[in-house]
């Protein structure tokens, strides 16, 4: 089961060699703040905006070694840390009008993981970054993709214009198929380096 941890990327630009420091978000707005999706639903999930109560389960989710396994660099060690990385991510929504949803199944209380996408530059080039991180009992039974799913569909509607990526460890099988069955294809040309070792980029809508 190590070896399919849904995963992918850091959890935010905001956490850097331990500090946390203002991300940048470019003018990636939605501008009409009608479609603002703060709720997305799927067949049997429910994606919300985070609130201070999901605060608990970003530390207990991002302080599990197994979440973490193939992206370290994200793993939480003190509950103080969490709440700066919700801060972060609130401060993504008030500004851009999107970021990351906590995911439930449709009519519970209990946070499975999260799913969104953060404007960020790679290789000088503007895009979203898809990101999935999920609650180890909510593994192998398609929650990931069909978040991510869900996620990406209102990308390509409300921010045509924008590239979407996915920054996946070449182990991490589990973050490749959700990568995929999301609607990206693999973009061999923009693997590099990454906060964790080497990364291999999943791609859609790219330029050209």
């Amino acid at each position: 089961m190590l070896g399919i941890i849904p995963q992918n990327g850091r959890s935010d630009e905001c956490l850097l060699a331990g500090k946390w420091a203002a991300p940048t978000y470019y003018d990636l707005r939605v501008h009409d703040r009608a479609l603002a999706a703060e709720e997305l639903q799927t067949a049997r999930l429910s994606l919300h905006r985070p609130a201070d109560v999901d605060i608990e389960s970003i530390f207990a989710i991002h302080s599990d070694p197994e979440t973490c396994l193939h992206n370290p660099s994200d793993a939480l060690a003190r509950f103080e840390e969490a709440e700066a990385l919700y801060q972060c991510w609130d401060e993504q929504w008030r500004r851009c009008g999107y970021g990351y949803w906590v995911v439930r199944h449709r009519g519970s209380d209990q946070q499975l993981g999260f799913c969104g996408i953060k404007p960020m530059d790679l290789g000088g080039m503007r895009v979203l970054n898809l990101f999935y991180r999920f609650a180890t009992p909510a593994w192998g039974q398609g929650i990931a993709s069909e978040a991510a799913a869900a996620v990406t569909k209102w990308a390509f509607r409300y921010l045509p214009e924008m590239p979407i990526i996915a920054r996946v460890r070449p182990a991490n099988i589990g973050s490749r198929r959700v990568a995929i069955k999301a609607g990206l294809s693999r973009a061999e040309h923009l693997d590099g380096i990454g906060y964790d070792g080497f990364d291999w980029i999943y791609a859609a809508k790219l330029p050209g």
